[in-house]
């Protein structure tokens, strides 16, 4: 048996778009901004950002929808999906980083992009403390 499990903290590059499938079935897919600072061998700071895009389904989904803005920070617990390369607009190939929320974190109050405050979803329950 083999498991995994991925974890990443970033800001939300748009707003979530919530979308209902054939049979009814809703899912909320969001982009997610990661970064990354250091210092390199010859003093430079370097940066870098890895975008993931999450979907989140059902309840979750919805939930997501609902309190997810462009900016927000937020934890996304999830399972990352088979990559899948494409071709840029510039020729270069890439790959996209998908991943399926099992749980999402709410950071910094309601509304807010920075902040106090916490809350959490997940496919089985639901804890918004707003």
């Amino acid at each position: 048996m083999s498991y995994q499990k991925t974890i990443i903290i970033g800001r939300l590059g748009r707003d979530p778009e919530m979308k209902y499938l054939t049979g009814g079935q809703q899912v909320t897919s969001f982009s997610v901004a990661t970064d990354r600072t250091w210092t390199d061998s010859n003093g430079q700071k370097q940066e870098r950002t890895v975008w993931f895009r999450v979907s989140a389904w059902g309840k979750l989904g919805e939930i997501c929808n609902q309190y997810l803005a462009k900016g927000r920070e937020c934890l996304v617990e999830g399972e990352v999906q088979e990559p899948r390369p494409y071709q840029a607009n510039d020729g270069t190939w890439k790959c996209s980083l998908d991943i399926t929320a099992r749980e999402v974190k709410f950071l910094g109050g309601k509304g807010e992009s920075t902040g106090q405050g916490e809350a959490v979803a997940s496919e089985t329950e639901e804890q918004i403390p707003w």
